[in-house]
């Protein structure tokens, strides 16, 4: 039995006059198995459904081809689809990393602190960091300082989930969005 497929993808399964095969097992637009048909006999049953003959198994003995609305099908799908990016987003919430100095200027943490409170806002985890250079090594608690005064800026959006912490020539702490109470 030659077997071939004009659209062998996940999203364009084969639909009507593209199946091109002798014989597949229908199954009913209710999931009822109506038999073994010839491609011909499924067709007709297909249109006289009102409805599509959609190949969903072509790995079968023989295809198992079903009777539905594949444009209904396809936003469906598609409909799922974006549901499962929407609760992985929520799940995934993302860290963004900012870098301060222990000798900021008041303007540039200003800017930085504006930064921060769009991500905390969107539920962003905030990562900062502080890298000495040179002599700045001596003199790590200005660094620690520089990083407390920063998140008492935002104790009203945020929380401290990691207090400062030097490793290497980094000093890091991690901030976390409050949670809103609804």
């Amino acid at each position: 039995m030659e077997v071939s497929f004009i659209a062998n993808t996940k999203d364009n399964l084969l639909v009507n006059d593209r199946i091109k095969l002798k014989e597949v097992l229908v199954i009913g637009p209710n999931g009822e198995q109506v038999g073994i048909k010839s491609i011909e006999d499924a067709l007709t049953l297909a249109s006289y459904a009102g409805l599509d003959l959609v190949l969903v198994g072509e790995k079968g003995n023989p295809p198992v081809c079903k009777i539905m609305d594949y444009n209904k099908f396809k936003y469906e799908k598609n409909k799922k689809a974006k549901e499962s990016l929407k609760k992985q987003k929520i799940n995934n919430t993302e860290i963004k990393e900012f870098r301060l100095s222990p000798v900021i200027d008041v303007g540039d943490f200003e800017t930085k602190i504006k930064q921060v409170t769009k991500y905390l806002e969107k539920d962003h985890k905030i990562k900062v960091t502080i890298r000495f250079k040179g002599r700045q090594m001596a003199h790590t608690d200005l660094g620690k300082d520089v990083l407390i005064r920063f998140a008492k800026r935002l104790e009203d959006l945020s929380e401290i989930e990691q207090n400062p912490k030097l490793d290497g020539r980094n000093m890091m702490m991690m901030l976390v969005p409050k949670k809103q109470e609804k």
